[in-house]
């Protein structure tokens, strides 16, 4: 008798015919959480630079005599600040008999690299600007950086023991890497206080991004009779059916009217171990910037392989550092306190 073990037995391989999916499943393919929020430009030379401005606080003391010569003058002018460009590559490799080869979930081997790896090349971006990474020209040596998020602010920002700001220099021209602090717990009150910080100085955060851990703990702690918080509802006010059994929080609504939509980052890294940062954002006041896109160009061959070369040249441009916060050196393994 023959069976289904026996026809697989046969050498070389069996004669069952291989029954395989012809669709590749990637775990990893998510969106870009940080370049899916933020603008996008560019800029024609390897330090671009932008200024920044700001009202001054309202003269309560203003009142003139009518007629009577005006000494003051209020004529003021803004900062002039900049960051250094970033290249970002990718190579891929592919033999001439791979690309003529009837491959599993693909049509052909080059462009499936082509497409994956500029995938990989934006997600190696939305990684890099947040990092606490110090700008640095390219003196042909060392490669050009952009700074990240963390290293640019220094206004609105909270920190563990010893932890110091960064941010722009004005005699350097280069963005300075913070200094971490002591790991501690996420306080409800610090968020407050930034939020109260930035709206005070006009901005409009929305976002507050963080890692999955981070989020998580903020929203399980939002849940507690020590948040200062009212009774949870995702309708408020509106009348409905059925109900939802909710176990998460995705806004927090804080007294200045800005409201926080709590943003998980998988591709966020940590700053220490199991220390990272959650960053208050107001994403218009940030921008991506472009030299040339990410461009694909063919290499020399080598035997019968094609190569290709994908770059880009990039940088993060902090449009207003004020109108965003930072509460760095966070514990992701201790529970939100008050």
């Amino acid at each position: 008798m023959i069976t289904s073990a026996t026809l697989k037995a046969v050498p070389f391989g069996g004669l069952v015919n291989e029954d395989v999916m012809q669709k590749i499943w990637d775990i990893s393919n998510i969106p870009l959480p940080v370049q899916d929020m933020i603008g996008s430009g560019s800029h024609k030379n390897e330090f671009a630079e932008w200024t920044t401005d700001e009202l001054a606080a309202p003269d309560i003391a203003n009142a003139h005599v009518d007629g009577a010569p005006v000494s003051t003058d209020n004529t003021k002018s803004g900062e002039r600040v900049g960051n250094h460009t970033q290249q970002s590559v990718k190579r891929v490799k592919v033999s001439k008999r791979a690309q003529s080869s009837d491959v599993i979930g693909q049509s052909n081997a080059l462009a499936y690299q082509l497409t994956e790896r500029q995938k990989e090349l934006k997600r190696d971006i939305d990684a890099i600007m947040l990092l606490n990474q110090g700008s640095l020209a390219d003196d042909g040596t060392d490669a050009g950086l952009s700074a990240g998020l963390e290293a640019w602010l220094k206004t609105h920002v909270s920190y563990g023991a010893n932890g110091v700001a960064g941010g722009f220099n004005l005699s350097t021209g280069l963005v300075v890497a913070r200094s971490l602090g002591t790991k501690r717990a996420l306080s409800e009150t610090v968020i407050r206080n930034i939020c109260q910080d930035i709206y005070q100085a006009g901005g409009n955060p929305s976002k507050a991004m963080g890692r999955p851990a981070v989020i998580r703990k903020l929203s399980e702690y939002l849940f507690t009779s020590t948040a200062k918080v009212a009774t949870l509802m995702s309708d408020q006010g509106k009348s409905r059916e059925a109900a939802a059994a909710l176990g998460a929080v995705n806004v927090f609504v804080t007294d200045f009217g800005v409201t926080l939509e709590l943003t998980p980052n998988r591709l966020q890294t940590t700053t220490a171990t199991a220390t990272s940062t959650l960053f208050i954002i107001d994403p218009p006041k940030l921008m991506r910037s472009d030299m040339n896109g990410i461009a694909v160009e063919p290499l020399a061959k080598e035997g019968t392989a094609d190569s290709r070369l994908m770059s880009t040249d990039w940088l993060l441009k902090v449009l207003s550092e004020k109108a965003h916060g930072l509460i760095g050196d966070i514990d992701e393994a201790l529970a939100v306190v008050a």
